[in-house]
């Protein structure tokens, strides 16, 4: 189960970068993956909570800008790999499940997330003449509501 619930996470980290490890923080302080006496304690803090917060909410902001990189640039994808595996990590640290396939799915499903992420927005905007806004603030959503899903059932 941690595995599939990884490798969705790590789609909700193709989507946006920074959402999984903001769901994870989020999830920490309302008390659902429990990080007591692991190295990952720290995710519970209220400033580290504050900081990826901040971050996250940056990143949504700057997706509707004109210049924002693709999510599929070498940059972008690497940032969904490396946190899409971390955001995974910690929730198999949470759940005492294996480390190895865990990072594993979550990178795999940073690389699918950034895809079909990038391929459905792209069909929607210039296939069905969608306003690219309306399309962007859909695939937010779907991050946030679906990240806290996820780590709600871990």
């Amino acid at each position: 189960m941690v595995l599939l619930l990884g490798f969705l996470l790590g789609c909700i980290c193709g989507l946006r970068s920074l959402t999984a490890p903001a769901v994870v923080c989020w999830a920490a302080h309302m008390g659902w993956p429990h990080f007591d006496g692991t190295r990952l304690a720290f995710l519970d803090q209220r400033v580290i909570l504050i900081v990826i917060t901040l971050l996250a909410i940056g990143e949504l902001i700057a997706d509707k800008l004109p210049k924002a990189p693709a999510r599929t640039a070498p940059l972008g994808l690497i940032a969904r790999i490396v946190l899409g595996a971390g955001s995974v990590a910690a929730l198999a640290v949470s759940a005492r499940s294996g480390l190895g396939l865990a990072i594993l799915a979550g990178a795999i499903g940073g690389v699918v997330g950034a895809f079909t992420g990038y391929h459905v927005r792209h069909s929607l905007v210039t296939k069905l003449g969608l306003p690219d806004l309306l399309v962007a603030l859909a695939e937010d959503a779907v991050a946030i509501v679906g990240g806290l899903l996820i780590v709600s059932h871990v």
